[in-house]
C-alpha cells in the first residue's frame, strides 16, 4: 500500500496560498482519477482506492501545517504503511517557483509540516515531492508562505499540474530510485 500525503491548511482563508502546494496538487491528482478526497478519518480527509492494482490512500491532514505529524502517523499506523511507502508532497521556500525534488528521504530543511511529521514517525525516512514557491526576501516568511498565488501563478501551476499526475501516478507503480532518475 502506498500513502499520498498532501500538506496544506484547512478553510477558505488559505486557498489558493503558497503553502497549500500540496492540497493543490493532491486535489488535482484526485480529480485526474474522476475522484474527490472526501471520507473523514484521523482529523484529515482521505480516500483509498486502487490505482495500477495498487491500493493507495490520499490524505489531507486537517491540522494545519505544523502539526501534519500525527494525521500522517495515525493513517500509517491503522493501514500499516511502511514509512518507505509514503510520499509527502509540500511547499519549498528553497526552490524556484514550480521546480521540483523527489528525494527518498532526508532534513525537513526548516518546513514546520516535515518537522512535524519527522519528529511524530521518529523517522525522517519517508520520501518528498518537495514543490518550489521561491522566497521573497522583502515579506515576512509566514506573510509570504500564507499569501495568496497571483493570476499569473495560477495560470502557471495549472500548466504545471499535468506534470504532477504523471509523478502520482508514475510513484505509485516506479521504483523511487527509477521515478527519481525520470523526473529530478
Amino acid at each position: 500500500m502506498k500513502m499520498i500525503v498532501g500538506l496544506g491548511n484547512p478553510g477558505k482563508e488559505y486557498e489558493n496560498t503558497r503553502h497549500n502546494m500540496g492540497f493543490i496538487v493532491l486535489d488535482n491528482f484526485a480529480k485526474s482519477l474522476g475522484i474527490s478526497i472526501d471520507k473523514n478519518k484521523f482529523n484529515a480527509l482521505y480516500k483509498d482506492l486502487f490505482v495500477a492494482g495498487e491500493k493507495v490512500l490520499l490524505v489531507k491532514p486537517l491540522s494545519y501545517m505544523n502539526l501534519s505529524g500525527e494525521v500522517v502517523q495515525n493513517f500509517s499506523n491503522y493501514y500499516d504503511v511502511d514509512y518507505s511507502d509514503i510520499l509527502v508532497i509540500s511547499d519549498d521556500l528553497d526552490l524556484d517557483f514550480l521546480d521540483y525534488r523527489l528525494r527518498l528521504f532526508g532534513s525537513s530543511g526548516g518546513h514546520n509540516g516535515l518537522k512535524d511529521i519527522e519528529r511524530c514517525l521518529g523517522s525522517n525516512h519517508f520520501k518528498r515531492f518537495r514543490i518550489g514557491i521561491s522566497n521573497n526576501k522583502n515579506i515576512n516568511t509566514k506573510e509570504y508562505v500564507l499569501g495568496k498565488f497571483s493570476k499569473n501563478d495560477i495560470n502557471s501551476i495549472d500548466k504545471f499540474l499535468p506534470k504532477t499526475v504523471d509523478i502520482l501516478n508514475d510513484f505509485v507503480i516506479m521504483d523511487f530510485e527509477k521515478l527519481m532518475s525520470k523526473y529530478n
